[in-house]
């Protein structure tokens, strides 16, 4: 799928030189920045998924240590 991606002046530059310095295409290391970016995201909403069960079993636990 096509799709237009619109950067400011600063964004095109700082893009057009990471992409000479690694010798690959602007596209190249934008596409690139995207898979990282999704799979980060994708790392942190599990990781709070998992935190947030994690206080949900041991709320008792975690309310008597506070009392403490």
């Amino acid at each position: 799928m096509a799709m237009t991606l619109r950067l400011d002046d600063t964004e095109t530059a700082a893009l057009r030189d990471q992409a000479a310095a690694e010798r690959r295409s602007m596209q190249d290391v934008a596409r690139a920045a995207i898979r990282e970016y999704v799979a980060r995201r994708g790392h942190e909403a599990m990781r709070d998924a998992a935190a947030a069960r994690v206080l949900e079993v041991h709320a008792n636990a975690l309310d008597e240590l506070g009392r403490i």
